[in-house]
């Protein structure tokens, strides 16, 4: 049997960043929706950081349906 290794470590970098990168974008639409939070309670509209978030957390959901797209095909 022979691994190939330089397959598994570009297998292991590629998730590694995808991982990476889909944390970095769920903790900004935490951030956009605590922004909001914080406008509402000083009395302020926050439009853009909740259309902010919310594109974070659609973007955040495309990236696991493709990623499940990618194992069942």
């Amino acid at each position: 049997m022979h691994i190939d290794w330089a397959a598994l470590g570009s297998v292991f970098g590629v998730s590694l960043v995808a991982t990476v990168a889909l944390v970095a974008v769920f903790t900004l639409g935490i951030v956009g929706l605590s922004r909001r939070e914080r406008a509402t309670a000083q009395g302020d509209s926050a439009p853009l950081a909740l259309t902010g978030a919310y594109a974070c957390f659609v973007a955040c959901a495309a990236a696991v349906a493709y990623g499940i797209y990618l194992i069942v095909a």
